[in-house]
């Protein structure tokens, strides 16, 4: 069978770089385009090149939306992920430089060239994608699978504003803009990433048994894992990578909901929460397939593989 075909969109960032790990391992990777998420756009940007640089990768790495589409963001994810985004290791300057083609024109013009080919993986928030969708409302027609990770389905977020998970909290404007304009997607949301996390003792195991990537991703994950370790989040939490699991084998997932998804724009103390139609009392047409279970086995053999461990 031939690789899954990836276009990712990215804001590196801890998970994502597990993540990117993944797509690397298991698919092929068309391009990274970069928005503003966990750290400001000048970090991620140079932590997509970090990555393609640890990984000895051509792939081309586009810069997009350094704000959010409206507002300015309550808050970002520095204290996960340290000041850079990549555990504040100090990696030297990445070899390659980023394109100069703006991350949205990047995503139609890709899908363009490889029309019903590209899975579009969505692990930042979705400025970079909301903006291409205004620029050109087509572009679900065109992508082969829409994976997203984002929300928090039953309202157990993990942000300031209590029920918002941070990818949809940080531009919720944006995430509206997706929701509305893709028919089908897939939504890995924060809630199943913390029902499927990995031991920390057979994690460590699998970091000893790993490669150079191992190696990497001990360094930067540190922070996070301190950080996790005194927020209630038992184990290996790593969000993004679970949403890659789902991009790159479909049949991943033994358990799912399809619904109707949408998001709270206004609300005082649900701004950016994300709202599920559960008991399909709206009649609106149901766009999401909500994962709920993976098998969790298949999913750590991926990570393993990805670490170099396999």
């Amino acid at each position: 069978m031939s690789k899954p075909q990836l276009l990712i969109d990215t804001d590196p960032g801890v998970d994502d770089a597990l993540a990117i790990l993944m797509a690397h391992a298991h698919a092929d990777i068309a391009a990274l385009s970069v928005a503003a998420g966990n750290v400001g756009l000048g970090h991620t940007v140079r932590n997509a090149r970090t990555l393609r640089d640890l990984l000895g990768a051509t792939f081309p790495v586009f810069p997009g939306c350094a704000t959010p589409l409206v507002r300015a963001p309550d808050e970002d994810a520095a204290l996960v992920h340290g000041t850079d985004g990549l555990g504040d290791v100090g990696f030297p300057e990445p070899e390659a430089a980023a394109e100069s083609e703006a991350a949205a024109l990047a995503l139609l013009r890709l899908t363009r060239e490889r029309p019903g080919e590209l899975t579009l993986v969505a692990l930042a928030p979705l400025t970079n994608l909301a903006l291409a969708l205004k620029l050109d409302p087509a572009l679900p027609q065109r992508v082969k699978r829409l994976v997203v990770m984002g929300g928090a389905v039953t309202g157990h977020g993990n942000t300031g504003n209590v029920p918002a998970e941070f990818n949809v909290g940080f531009d919720p404007e944006a995430a509206h803009v997706v929701f509305e304009a893709f028919p089908a997607f897939d939504l890995v949301d924060w809630e199943a990433t913390l029902r499927h996390g990995f031991d920390d003792a057979e994690f460590d195991g699998w970091i000893a048994a790993g490669d150079q990537r191992a190696k990497f991703f001990e360094q930067v994950f540190r922070t996070a894992r301190e950080y996790n370790a005194t927020h209630d989040r038992n184990g290996v939490v790593a969000a993004d990578a679970l949403a890659m699991a789902v991009a790159i084998d479909p049949a991943i997932v033994v358990r799912s909901e399809l619904r109707a998804v949408a998001v709270e724009l206004d609300g005082r103390l649900t701004r950016g929460a994300t709202v599920v139609d559960w008991a399909k009392r709206l009649g609106r047409p149901a766009q999401a397939r909500i994962v709920l279970e993976v098998d969790q086995a298949r999913f750590a053999a991926m990570v393993r593989k990805a670490l170099g461990a396999a």
